[in-house]
């Protein structure tokens, strides 16, 4: 559409024309994988060769396994891994609880940090899958999964790594460290509806039979995993994207409104910001009329808003988490393009203040 602002790249990111081009022309070879005739095994080529290019990308010399996306690549560890318990820290992912209601929850620090000395204590004893974040969802924070793996492998368990938000080559170190990772094609500008699981072992992983090594069953989606490895090929400019979210992060101390985490580690690409007084749902409308696409920093749960618990877990009231946006950059963000929804920001901003307090700002 046209002069609108998209800033939503976390929830997904529109998918690039190699990756539409790579789709088109896997597209032809519609034989079934599984067959064993010159079309099935045409097929199998094409999907064997974008498993290799994505296994690739992310410098993982273990097993990978496609999947309908992130959140079934986690569901996969969560139900299959071969140790008997469940810890997660307490910000991870909605898709995460839903897969390990039962999971030992660990806390993180005002920054959304995990307490490694909490997790080494809740881990003394037995064996678990440790299921982290590589960086939030909503806050960006990133956490130390060096330390954490280091922390896992003295303990016996397996660590799972939720990399939905990670771009290839962003942690090569930490991935490595993992056990099982679970990968996303959308949040990279492949197609919706892919995603991959990493495994470094698969004797730590039950199978159940079906394709995929036994460990998934269904058709493979040969065109979209072609088309999730021609994304992935296309560079993202990271340092770009970080010298953005500075630069988005000092208007909005500037202009009177709050970073999140401000002092962590966090994603280049994205950030959440809290405006004082104005809940998120009226920003979101706000922002959208002015042609500006962002997310709130709370989820949306049976129609209603409610206080994300990410931000509950860091040590936030729930009246401060429901005025909390998350902005999220791609390939295409511009300078520009951050100094128009700061302008957006401060006019909402005068708006419900009813002075000209940001005119200097």
């Amino acid at each position: 559409m046209p002069d609108r602002l998209y800033l939503d790249h976390a929830a997904t990111t529109p998918i690039l024309a190699v990756a539409r081009d790579a789709m088109a022309h896997a597209m032809e070879a519609w034989a079934n994988p599984s067959s064993p005739h010159a079309e099935g095994r045409a097929a199998r080529a094409m999907l064997e060769q974008a498993r290799r290019d994505v296994a690739k990308a992310y410098r993982w010399d273990g097993e990978l396994l496609f999947t309908s996306g992130a959140s079934e690549a986690l569901a996969i560890a969560l139900h299959r891994a071969t140790v008997p318990r469940r810890l997660m820290s307490s910000v991870e992912h909605d898709a995460v609880i839903r897969a390990a209601p039962g999971a030992k929850v660990v806390a993180v620090d005002s920054l959304g940090r995990i307490d490694l000395a909490a997790l080494a204590a809740a881990l003394d004893g037995d064996p678990a899958l440790v299921c982290v974040q590589y960086a939030n969802s909503e806050t960006g924070v990133r956490q130390p999964l060096g330390a954490i793996a280091e922390i896992v492998r003295r303990a016996g368990g397996l660590l799972l790594v939720d990399a939905a938000q990670m771009p290839p080559g962003a942690d090569p170190d930490g991935i490595a460290q993992a056990n099982f990772v679970a990968l996303s094609a959308h949040k990279r500008g492949g197609p919706p509806g892919i995603g991959a699981l990493l495994v470094r072992d698969l004797a730590s992983l039950a199978p159940t039979g079906g394709q995929e090594r036994g460990y998934r069953g269904g058709t493979e989606n040969v065109p979209a995993a072609v088309g999730y490895a021609a994304a992935l090929a296309e560079p993202e400019d990271l340092a770009a994207m970080a010298a953005l979210r500075v630069r988005l992060d000092d208007a909005i101390t500037r202009s009177g409104g709050e970073v999140v985490a401000i002092g962590a580690d966090r994603h280049p690409a994205i950030g959440s910001y809290r405006m004082p007084g104005l809940a998120a749902a009226t920003q979101l409308i706000r922002f959208d009329m002015a042609g500006i696409a962002v997310s709130a920093g709370s989820a949306c749960s049976s129609g209603s808003m409610k206080p994300s618990h990410v931000l509950g877990a860091m040590g936030w009231d729930a009246e401060a988490a429901r005025e909390v946006v998350r902005v999220s950059f791609g390939r295409t963000t511009t300078a520009s393009d951050i100094d128009r929804f700061v302008r957006e920001w401060r006019t909402i901003m005068r708006s419900i203040r009813g002075n000209d307090l940001l005119g200097a700002a």
